[in-house]
């Protein structure tokens, strides 16, 4: 497969301390990558460093291309977006004009309605709330909203930071769902996630972060089976990260 993101040695610290250390990945086309660890261990760090918005050191391509001086609108409009972990939507605006606001940087305006229309047939919730400010959804549905935002951008490489935080269990479902079917559309993923379980379930390659550095990475299906992992993320069947996904 091609390879559409690559990380080069990246560096990224608040101030005197180093919070991202020498870390390496990939991401190809048509897959999903997942980024795994414990609360802290510089998950969240990493995905912004690749957004651009924090000041980082090493190199960072995405289809050949160095983005390393691009401001994050740039690589927006390169074909990356990232859904934070705390959805940051106006929520004193409606739905419509929070999922309007996902394609601020495209030209052509006359296509949004049609495309707000593809984006709410995909989350029929978003449908019923459309005039609703956001600030009136549920937790499930402001994360509906904060994937359907995204997909207004047009993305070819997703990036998604705990997309199952504070979820009840039959919307993380949900959630792992709509991932598995945006890639099936070509949309490739780099999933950060606490819930190790979940996350090795629907990658194709996974890392293991800890405290700011890679600590193993390979195969998701092979990783799970990794007796490191298990012990450390995956615990005892039945544990807090034992979520059957169907």
């Amino acid at each position: 497969m091609a390879l559409l993101l690559e990380a080069r040695g990246l560096h990224v610290a608040y101030g005197h301390v180093e919070a991202v250390h020498n870390v390496s990945l990939r991401v190809e086309q048509d897959a999903i990558v997942t980024v795994i660890g414990a609360n802290g261990a510089g998950k969240t760090t990493l995905l912004n460093a690749l957004m651009g918005l924090l000041p980082a050191r090493g190199e960072v391509f995405y289809r050949g291309q160095r983005l390393d001086d691009l401001e994050p609108e740039a690589r927006v409009a390169r074909g990356l977006t990232l859904v934070p972990e705390r959805r940051e939507l106006f929520g004193a605006m409606s739905v419509a004009d929070n999922l309007a606001l996902g394609a601020f940087h495209r030209r052509r305006q006359a296509d949004l309605p049609a495309e707000i229309d593809a984006v709410c047939r995909r989350f029929p919730r978003l449908q019923d709330r459309r005039a609703q400010l956001a600030s009136t959804l549920s937790g499930g549905e402001r994360q509906m909203l904060a994937l359907g935002r995204a997909l207004m951008a047009k993305p070819r490489l997703l990036m998604l930071d705990e997309p199952s935080l504070g979820l009840a269990p039959l919307i993380v479902q949900e959630t792992f769902r709509i991932i598995r079917e945006l890639k099936a559309g070509g949309v490739s993923i780099l999933l950060v996630e606490q819930n190790a379980r979940a996350a090795l379930q629907v990658a194709d390659y996974a890392y293991v972060l800890e405290t700011g550095s890679l600590a193993l990475e390979g195969p998701a299906a092979e990783l799970a089976e990794d007796p490191r992992v298990v012990e450390t993320y995956l615990g005892l069947r039945g544990g807090p990260n034992a979520l059957p996904l169907g």
